[in-house]
């Protein structure tokens, strides 16, 4: 097993876990590929969109935000985030993130343990990203 595990936004899997949905990941790494622990992520969520109600039974989900402004629900609270702010969930708790802002919301998250979330975002749809997505992915001057 190599040391690093290293990648550039070109080599990054886009998917998302279903049609329905209107949040997408930009896999950088996971369990089965990089023989980790955490699945890590860039979670982009469009206008207006949002996870599904979801509850993970061991993992804790951690949320950075990168770019954009939404509201995280969880256990009853609600808190508005927006780029800089650091979100730490624990396991057992029912959680929606959603995208309140003008564009779309750029999260960097990472579950640990997986709890399967890797394999949901493999066995999801291909998309690739766009110009705004490389731009924050990449940290481009200039983008919000």
């Amino acid at each position: 097993m190599e040391a690093m595990v290293a990648r550039s936004v070109d080599q990054v899997e886009v998917r998302r876990i279903s049609p329905r949905d209107t949040n997408y990941f930009a896999l950088l790494f996971d369990p089965a590929g990089d023989a980790i622990e955490p699945v890590c992520v860039v979670e982009i969520f469009t206008q207006g969109g949002a996870t599904p109600p979801n509850t993970h039974s061991h993992a804790h989900e951690f949320f950075y935000v990168l770019a954009g402004e939404g509201i995280a629900h969880c256990g009853g609270v609600s808190r508005p985030i927006r780029k800089g702010d650091a979100l730490m969930l624990r396991p057992g708790t029912e959680h929606v993130i959603e995208n309140v802002g003008t564009g779309k919301l750029y999260t960097l998250t990472f579950m640990q343990p997986n709890e399967g979330f890797a394999e949901l975002i493999r066995a999801g749809e291909r998309l690739e990203l766009d110009d705004e997505d490389r731009a924050v992915l990449l940290a481009v001057e200039g983008v919000q």
